[in-house]
């Protein structure tokens, strides 16, 4: 599967699960997206992207936007587009 850099992780929120992302590309709502740092990376689907807490379904290069993760994430992460 080709991976493309689309952005780094900016800061982890462990109460809710959420990462903030600056995007260097595009991402959309049923994305399927890679997080990686040093030894730990995980998958999985994009189900909602926020944008200074408002819902949007997609995300452009130079955005700062939030989403849900299912595993925990560090700053510097880097977020892949899996297609």
């Amino acid at each position: 599967m080709a991976e493309i850099l689309i952005g780094e992780v900016i800061d982890y929120f462990a109460k809710v699960g959420v990462v903030a992302l600056r995007l260097t590309g595009s991402l959309k709502v049923g994305d399927r997206i890679k997080i990686k740092g040093g030894e730990h990376e995980f998958e999985q689907e994009v189900e909602s992207i926020q944008i200074d807490r408002n819902p949007v379904e997609s995300a452009d290069d130079g955005d700062e936007a939030g989403i849900k993760v299912s595993e925990r994430a560090h700053k510097g992460n880097k977020v892949y587009l899996v297609n």
